[in-house]
């Protein structure tokens, strides 16, 4: 079983799945350089459970809303 996300890390996401729906891809590194570039995360940590849930969701078959 996985740990649960926290919802600021749900919340980032899907903010950014929304305002640019087509920048991301199923690649964790290229998510992580996006996440880093649209973003003003600091805490590596952050950026890539951010990434990490993004890439989660893209190739999970994520639509936008």
């Amino acid at each position: 079983m996985g740990t649960v996300k926290p919802a600021y890390i749900k919340n980032i996401a899907t903010e950014l799945l929304k305002k640019y729906p087509d920048a991301f891809t199923g690649n964790f590194d290229e998510n992580k350089k996006l996440v880093e570039e649209l973003t003003n995360i600091r805490s590596k940590i952050v950026r890539n459970r951010v990434a990490g849930y993004i890439t989660r969701k893209i190739n999970r078959g994520w639509k936008n809303v």
